[in-house]
This record gives C-alpha cells, sequence and structure tokens, in this order.
C-alpha cells in the first residue's frame, strides 16, 4: 500500500495529465456534433477491425465444421433430387426404391490412382452406418464400393481396379452393358458387351442401371469416347471417359440401400422347394 501511494505522488503530474485529457475528449463528445461523430466513428472502426479480425480467426477454425455441415446437407438434397427425378415413373416400385437410398457424407483420407489395383479409404465407419456393399459416390459419378470397414474407418475398391465390374446401362435406350477397368488410364474405362445392333457415338453418356442394388439407378458413370467392333464376335466394346476425376476424389457419399438386406433375402430363397 506503501508502495502504491508512493507511485501516486511519483506520477501526479502524468496521471493529472491524463485525466484532464480524457475529461477534455468527454466534453468535446457533449459539446459538438462533429467531433463527437469523429471520435465515435473511429472507435467503432476500431473495435469494428478487432472484432472482424477475430470473428475471421473463428471462422478459420470452424471451416471443418461447415465442411461437414455443408455435406450433410449436399446429403440431403442428393436424397431429395434422387426423389424428385423420379417422382413421375408410372411403376410404384421405382418410387419404392428411389426413396431406399440413403447418402451418408465422408471425406476420403487415403486414395490412389496409379496402380493396377486401387483402394480409396474414408473417414467414415460402422458407428456411423457404414457396411461392406454399399456403395460410393462423388458429387458427379460412381466411385467404389465398400470391401472393408471399422469403427471409424471404410477402405472401398475403387471403380479403377481390376477386379471391379459394374451394370451399366446408355443413358438414350436403356441398353444394358458392363463397366469394367484394364489398369491403364485413371480417366478412362471400358464398356463391355454391348449387343451388335448399338452403334454408341462419342458424348452419349452412361449411367449405372440399378440392377446390382448397391448403386442407385442413374447415377452418372461417364461419355463415349470411342467404339469398337469386335469381329467374330457378339458384343462390342467402347472407352469411356468417367465423370469422376479420381485423382481429385475429395469427398464422396456412401449409398445405403436400406432395402438390400431384404432384397438379397428373396433371391435366396428357392421357390421350387
Amino acid at each position: 500500500m506503501r508502495n502504491l501511494f508512493r507511485f501516486f505522488l511519483k506520477q501526479n503530474f502524468v496521471l493529472l495529465f491524463m485525466l484532464l485529457g480524457a475529461l477534455s475528449i468527454w466534453l468535446l463528445t457533449k459539446s459538438h456534433t462533429y467531433h463527437r461523430a469523429a471520435i465515435v466513428n473511429t472507435t467503432s472502426n476500431f473495435t469494428g477491425g478487432i472484432l472482424a479480425f477475430g470473428a475471421s480467426i473463428g471462422d478459420y477454425f470452424r471451416l471443418k465444421e461447415t465442411s461437414n455441415q455443408l455435406a450433410e446437407q449436399n446429403a440431403r438434397l442428393q436424397e431429395k433430387l434422387y426423389f424428385y427425378e423420379h417422382l413421375n415413373d408410372s411403376l410404384l416400385i421405382e418410387l419404392v426404391d428411389s426413396v431406399g437410398f440413403e447418402y451418408i457424407p465422408a471425406r476420403v483420407v487415403s486414395n490412389t490412382v496409379h496402380l493396377r489395383n486401387n483402394y480409396i479409404i474414408i473417414n467414415k465407419g460402422s458407428k456411423h452406418g457404414i457396411e461392406k456393399e454399399m456403395g460410393l459416390v462423388s458429387p458427379s459419378g460412381i466411385a467404389g464400393i465398400v470391401i472393408g470397414v471399422s469403427e471409424n474407418y471404410a477402405t472401398a475398391l475403387s471403380i479403377l481396379h481390376t477386379h471391379a465390374r459394374l451394370s451399366i446401362k446408355f443413358s438414350k435406350n436403356n441398353q444394358l452393358a458392363n463397366l469394367v477397368w484394364h489398369g491403364k488410364d485413371f480417366k478412362k474405362g471400358i464398356v463391355e458387351d454391348i449387343p451388335t445392333h448399338l452403334s454408341p457415338a462419342p458424348g452419349d453418356t452412361l449411367v449405372t442401371s440399378g440392377h446390382s442394388f448397391i448403386f442407385p439407378e442413374g447415377i452418372m458413370v461417364g461419355t463415349v469416347l470411342e467404339y469398337f467392333e469386335q469381329e467374330g464376335r457378339g458384343l462390342n466394346e467402347a472407352s469411356i471417359q468417367f465423370s469422376t476425376d479420381f485423382n481429385k476424389l475429395k469427398y464422396v457419399y456412401v449409398v445405403n440401400n436400406r432395402n438390400q438386406n431384404e432384397i438379397e433375402a428373396l433371391l435366396k430363397l428357392n421357390v421350387y422347394e
């Protein structure tokens, strides 16, 4: 206490100057509109700058949370989009199937494209509802099929895998075919089993057929690049450009067919027993 008293005695002129200065500023703000506006504007800019800086820092640290929220919202929009695209279908079963798919957003934590057999690892696992045999789609098309699941992560067989084979169809005529990858260019795939009476043209689009029960019908696969006639065979081939850029894969959706177990159980029944 004695030291504090000595400090005030020693600095009395400085403290008195600061007090008189503050009083003068206060009197100015009370007596002159211009001065009051200038002072308030200055302090507001200073305070606003600090608050804006603090908000920008907060926004930076909330980027992950914001990104996850957007992914969740996009997943719900994907479900609604697929539903409304099939709203006018004449068969009730198509409408039921469209409602039966759930989209779960996930982030890609590991992905290869230059190997002969490539895999994708995502940051969602069993505790998030992920199971084997669920499809993986990017915002622009198909990506893979889940083959392994832990509590927090899942591994998917990339479409860029020599064992990957997917039922697809041509958008313009609904003709079925099969998609494979020959282990070469990650941008291109091969469509096999094209009937000879068809002549696909460059730019024709291909989508999922829905026959695998893993992917909904109509998910984008790619576009035709070149058509190949196979002499002496009843079926032809075509090369396609994948709609998904596997080299830039960051976010995906895990597609859960809520009706898959029930459908597979029915398929296992032997009606002739």
